[in-house]
Order: structure tokens, then C-alpha cells, then sequence
């Protein structure tokens, strides 16, 4: 067939070039008058050769048609022919298609199924559903590795099969299963739980009726019926939350719009109420999904409220919202509880291990000698693991200096000779961190069997598994501020002694991570806890000295900074050149000093802290949640104040990744919806 085919387009080409020459020698002629040819050529003439090709071309693509129709008959075949009559019945009952091609997609061959539902394929390479066009080749190019795809054609919907070595497509009317798929996906249940935050600080006793309260609850009230949510109250500030699937993708595509529309309420009465929010669904079982919700929130709220965690059965969390800081709850009764709660927990240990973060800083050295002074008063044998390698200069150097030899040796231990003390009744202590991979000693987490997490950052998807007690607190200002509370406020008697060496360097923590109590997130519990500190002789005079710049430091941060960008109005960036090293406290340093600069509302300050890490330190004046842009990039922090660890990348690289999140994102991590919009690619 391909050989005779190729002989009509040869002889189509040959009739055609004549006609061609004939047309244009008779042009020629005519118009040029060659040889008196014009006088002789009368009009009727003119119209009988023209009719005459015109009978020509009409008899040729007659019998064309004609010889190609006998050329395809003879190939045709019925699918009884080729697998027998009881199989095709199988794949009309199925409703399944089958079309044979060949090398270039040209269609050879189709069953019955084809023509039942009015479906033509032609040679042209098209596989025509009326009235749709899907080319093969088209359908081919989509497939994934398997050869396999999915069409909807006519409001139907069929997976397309490729077998390549025998040209075999294979299409399956899957309609009736994707309707039903669909439908299933549509009513599986989402359950929730909805949390009014501060409403005990805020509402008291009898002020339930309290004008602002009202119309956060009808916010509430009206949300559920709009996405018809069945809602039940639990308490007084929290409440039950059930909807399908379908409902869900509502609320998802108008980004929990309550959330904003409560904060918006509370601000313009100046009250701190916001939403929290715990979703969980992709689960069956209603009552798995119920502690999903539950697990979901306690990380909302653990992350500073204001937000909408939603936990998918099997994947990542996500999260919505979080535009406004943690605030501040002053509730000594929950202090007390806390601290009673820990303090039991190493009463019945037998030994107690404390660590912080890598590269440790004042904040987490501070911490880890507020538990060990607990510990002490409970006779408990503690140890602090320390890698002095991992830890900051001054951190290091204050610790050398505030004690002996003798005290040092018995205060830490390496993280290599604290695998020796785990035993099975020993509490490991986490603070100032709750990220796994960040702690000094990850490997102590797998090897013990009670794990205490205090911190103080807004909790990350990342967090250590099945803590026995854990305290997260975004609205304090650092982890020695939560330890020198626990202190104060525990009901041991006689109270915890504090030494003053430990109480300063736990002062120098609060300085440290307040930024000199300049940050957004210094409260007066942060004052308060100052003044426990001094009640136990802590100097203020030499926690200060301990986090002061000798001068070269000094200028090595301001030659960081040197050299700012500005890829937003607001925002600036500074970044170091590829082989230079900074430590990460001149890092920090150096985004602190950007904040310094009058009209800077969020800054970005990357530079190497070893040939193949970077670190970015992010801040912002508190108008825009940092945290919200670092976990873009696979960091955490506080909300004005985050930080990004990459491995094993390039300055470049890390500048293209920050600037396509501020193109991004910036806009989302707005504290106040009603703020002046940040001008993407505007020079500040």
C-alpha cells in the first residue's frame, strides 16, 4: 500500500508540473505576442482549454480516491477477524477501544468500539472525537514513563494506553469510576478544631458578653455557615469543627479568610484576638482525624496562634496565616504547673542530660544552667553536653571564664561521653531548640527514653518525636527568660538555689536574644525575669562585657553590610563574596545593624560559616512574620527574627532563592493586611 501511494503522489506531481508549464508557455505567448500568437487565439478557445483541465484534474482525483479506497478496504479488518467474536463482545462489555499504528502514529486498524461511539481515526494522525480533535501524537508526548495517560473527550473520560512495540493503544472508558472517585474525594471528612486565642487574658468572668467577643463569634458563626461547617462549642474560646472535602477546597481557595477577618475585628477594638486553627484530613477514620486536629493545633498555637495548621494523613503539614506576633500571656498559675510538672519529671529521673542547639550561644548556655540548678536542688546528677567546638566565641569564652577547671569538668560533658550516661530512667533536656537535626547531640534523642523540649521559637514542621514534657512559649524573649520563671515560680520550698555565675550568663541570654530588649518580643515578663535574675546577684554590668565586639569584629560586620541591596521597597539584602567566612554571631550581628537603618522593615544577610554552609539571618521591625519567608526556604525562627541554614550551595544560588521568595511570598507574611503593600522591585 505505502509503495502505490508513494506512486500517486509522483504521478499527481507530474500532472501538475505539466499543467503548470502548459499555463505558463500559453502566458508567455499571449502576452509577448510571440510569433503573431495573440491574433490567432480567439476567447471561446481560452474557456475550451481551461474546461478541458478542469475534466482532466476531476477524472485523475476520481480515480485517486477510487484506488485508495480499494488500497484501505483491503486492509481493513473487523475486530471479530482478529480476535474472534466472543473476545470482542469482552471488549464491548469493558468498553474497551483498540487502534493499531504505526511507527509515525498513522492509524491502521480500530475495533468495533469506535464507531459505537461515533469516534473516527484517520491516517492524518488525529484521533477525532467529535466534536474534539485529540492527536495522537499529542496523547503521546503527555504520557508518563509507563506509556499511560488520562484524555476527557465529550464529557467522558478514558486512560489511554501505549503498547510501543506492538503499536497498540488501548483506551478504557473510566467515566463512571472517576464520577464516582470524584464524588468519594468530594465527601470524605475534615474535621477541626477552632481556638479563640487570649480569650482568658482578654475575657473575664462574667465579660463574655464583652462587645469585641460577640463579633469575633459571629465572624465564627457566619464562616461555617458559608462553607457549611458543623460547629460545636467545646469551651468558652474553642470549638468543633466538621465538613467534607469540597468545603474544604473553598475555605482553602479564599485562604481562611476568617483568619484575617478576626484579626481585623480584634485590632479595631485593640484587643489581642485572634483564631487558631487545627485541620486534619486524607484519613477515614473520623477519630484519627480528631487528633490529628488536635496535634494540629497545639502546633498553631505553639507557633504563636493566628493561624490555620492543617495536618494531611501520610504528608507535610501546611500552614496559613501567622501575620501577627505571639503575644504576651501573663498567667503565673500556668508558670507554676509547668515548672511543678518538669521538676517532678526529674524528680523521678535518675540522672538528667541538658544540650541546646549547635553553635551554642548565651541563651542556650543560660538555659542549660538554669535546669541544672533545678536539678541540683532536686539532687539530681546533671551535665550539660557541650562541644566546645560547636559553640560560639563568646559563648565559649564566657563559660572558660566564669568557672574553673574543676566546675567545667563537672558541669559538661562532650557529646561522645554523654552516650555513656544514658541510661533507661535518663531525662534528656532540650532547650532553645526543637528542630532534630539542630540539636549539639542528635543521637541522643534515638538513644533515650524521656525527652524534655523548652523553647522559645515558633515551632517548625520539624520537631522531635514524643516529647514527655514540652513547653514552647513564641511570646518570651529567649529560653532563660522560661527558666528563670520556672524558678521563681515553682512550689518547691525551700525555692531553687541560683548561682550568680549562672544567673548572669542567663541575664546575658535575654540581652542577647532581646536584642539589648530592643526586640518586639522583650514583654514584661522579659523585665520580670531580669529581676529574678538579680535577685539571685546576676550582673548586668559583666553579662553585658561577655557579648561586647572586640574591634576587629566589629569591623567585619560592618563590612558585611557594606554593600546592600534593596529588591524590595523596605527590604534589604546583603550577601558576602564566595570565599569569605563569618561566624554565625557576626551573621546575626550584621541583620541586627541592617534593622538599625532608619526605613528598613525586613533584611536578609547571607554569608559562608564554612566552605560548604551558608547561613542566612533574616529580621524584620515586626510588620512582616520572617518565619513565615525562612520555613520558604527550610529555616524556622521567631517572628521578627529567622535564620536558613544551605549546604553545599553557592552564594548565587542562595541570592536567587531568597529574591524569588520575596517575590513570592512578602506580601503573604504582612503582618497587617491593611498596611501599605511592599512594591516588589521597587528601589528603596
Amino acid at each position: 500500500m505505502g509503495k502505490k501511494i508513494r506512486t500517486i503522489k509522483v504521478l499527481s506531481f507530474i500532472l501538475i508540473l505539466l499543467q503548470v508549464a502548459v499555463i505558463a508557455t500559453f502566458v508567455v505567448f499571449y502576452f509577448t505576442n510571440l510569433f503573431h500568437f495573440a491574433e490567432f487565439i480567439e476567447p471561446q478557445w481560452v474557456i475550451l482549454g481551461a474546461s478541458i483541465f478542469v475534466f482532466i484534474d476531476c477524472i485523475y482525483v476520481w480515480i485517486i480516491s477510487a484506488t485508495i479506497a480499494s488500497l484501505r478496504h483491503k486492509t481493513d479488518l473487523h475486530a471479530a477477524e482478529v480476535i474472534g467474536s466472543d473476545v470482542q463482545e469482552a471488549y464491548n462489555f469493558a468498553m474497551i477501544g483498540l487502534a493499531v499504528t504505526d511507527k509515525n502514529d498513522n492509524v491502521l486498524w480500530t475495533n468495533d468500539l469506535f464507531k459505537e461511539r461515533h469516534i473516527d481515526i484517520i491516517d492524518t494522525n488525529i484521533l477525532e472525537w467529535q466534536p474534539e480533535l485529540v492527536a495522537l501524537k499529542d496523547v503521546n508526548s503527555n504520557m508518563s514513563g509507563d506509556k499511560e495517560c488520562k484524555i476527557k473527550v465529550n464529557s467522558r473520560t478514558y486512560s489511554v494506553k501505549l503498547l510501543i512495540e506492538a503499536g497498540l493503544w488501548i483506551f478504557k472508558d473510566i467515566t463512571d469510576y472517576e464520577e464516582s472517585f470524584n464524588y468519594s474525594r468530594e465527601q470524605a471528612p475534615v474535621v477541626g478544631i477552632l481556638m479563640i486565642d487570649n480569650y482568658d487574658d482578654v475575657i473575664r468572668g462574667d465579660d463574655d458578653f464583652n462587645d469585641t467577643a460577640t463579633k469575633v463569634k459571629n465572624k465564627i458563626f457566619e464562616f461555617s455557615q458559608k462553607y457549611n461547617i458543623l460547629l460545636r462549642r467545646i469551651k468558652e474560646d474553642s470549638y468543633s469543627m466538621l465538613c467534607n472535602y469540597k468545603n474544604y477546597c473553598r475555605m482553602h481557595d479564599d485562604n481562611f479568610s476568617i483568619i484575617d477577618e478576626v484579626r481585623q475585628v480584634s485590632s479595631a477594638a485593640d484587643m489581642p484576638l485572634t483564631l487558631s486553627i487545627g485541620l486534619a484530613r486524607e484519613f477515614p477514620d473520623v477519630n484519627k482525624l480528631n487528633e490529628l486536629a488536635n496535634e494540629a493545633l497545639h502546633i498553631a498555637m505553639s507557633r504563636g496562634g493566628d493561624q490555620v495548621c492543617v495536618a494531611v494523613y501520610g504528608s507535610e503539614m501546611e500552614f496559613y496565616g501567622g501575620k501577627s506576633e505571639a503575644q504576651e500571656r501573663r498567667n503565673r498559675v500556668k508558670d507554676r504547673v509547668l515548672a511543678d510538672s518538669l521538676m517532678s519529671l526529674i524528680k523521678g529521673s535518675s540522672n538528667v542530660l541538658v544540650m541546646g542547639h549547635t553553635n551554642m550561644d548565651m541563651d542556650a548556655l543560660g538555659a542549660c544552667l538554669g535546669i541544672k540548678a533545678i536539678a541540683s536542688r532536686l539532687e539530681k546528677k546533671c551535665r550539660i553536653v557541650i562541644d566546645l567546638k560547636a559553640t560560639e566565641v563568646k559563648t565559649r569564652a564566657a563559660f572558660n571564664s566564669s568557672f574553673s577547671k574543676e566546675e567545667i569538668d563537672e558541669i559538661m560533658v562532650a557529646p561522645s561521653g554523654a552516650e555513656d550516661l544514658i541510661t533507661p530512667n535518663t531525662l534528656l533536656v532540650v532547650v532553645d531548640v526543637h528542630i532534630p537535626n539542630m540539636v549539639m547531640a542528635p543521637d541522643l534523642l534515638d538513644k533515650s527514653a524521656k525527652v524534655v523540649v523548652i523553647d522559645h521559637h515558633r515551632r517548625g514542621e520539624e520537631y522531635i518525636d514524643s516529647p514527655v514534657f514540652d513547653h514552647i512559649d513564641p511570646s518570651a524573649s529567649s529560653a532563660s527568660e522560661i527558666l528563670a520563671e520556672f524558678i521563681k515560680f515553682c512550689s518547691i520550698n525551700p525555692r531553687v538555689k541560683l548561682p550568680a555565675s549562672y544567673a548572669t550568663i542567663m541575664l546575658s541570654g535575654i540581652i542577647l536574644d532581646s536584642n539589648h530588649f530592643k526586640s518586639r518580643a522583650t514583654g514584661l515578663k522579659t523585665f520580670e525575669a531580669c529581676t529574678i535574675l538579680k535577685e539571685y546577684g546576676a550582673d548586668n554590668s559583666l553579662a553585658d562585657d561577655f557579648l561586647k565586639d572586640d574591634f576587629e569584629e566589629y569591623k567585619t560586620v560592618s563590612e558585611l553590610v557594606q554593600n546592600l541591596e534593596h529588591p524590595a521597597y523596605g527590604v534589604v539584602c546583603a550577601f558576602s563574596s564566595d570565599n569569605a567566612i563569618y561566624e554565625d554571631s557576626e551573621i546575626s550581628k550584621a541583620a541586627n545593624l541592617c534593622m538599625s537603618f532608619k526605613g528598613n522593615k525586613v533584611c536578609f544577610v547571607c554569608a559562608h560559616v564554612s566552605p560548604k554552609k551558608i547561613k542566612v539571618s533574616c529580621r524584620s521591625d515586626g510588620s512582616v512574620n520572617v518565619q513565615l519567608l525562612a520555613e520558604k526556604l527550610g529555616g524556622g525562627g521567631h517572628f521578627s527574627s529567622a535564620a536558613i541554614v544551605f549546604d553545599n550551595s553557592k552564594i548565587e544560588d542562595v541570592k536567587e532563592a531568597i529574591y524569588n521568595v520575596i517575590q513570592k511570598h512578602l506580601n503573604e507574611a504582612t503582618a497587617d493586611a491593611r498596611s501599605r503593600k511592599f512594591e516588589i522591585g521597587t528601589e528603596a
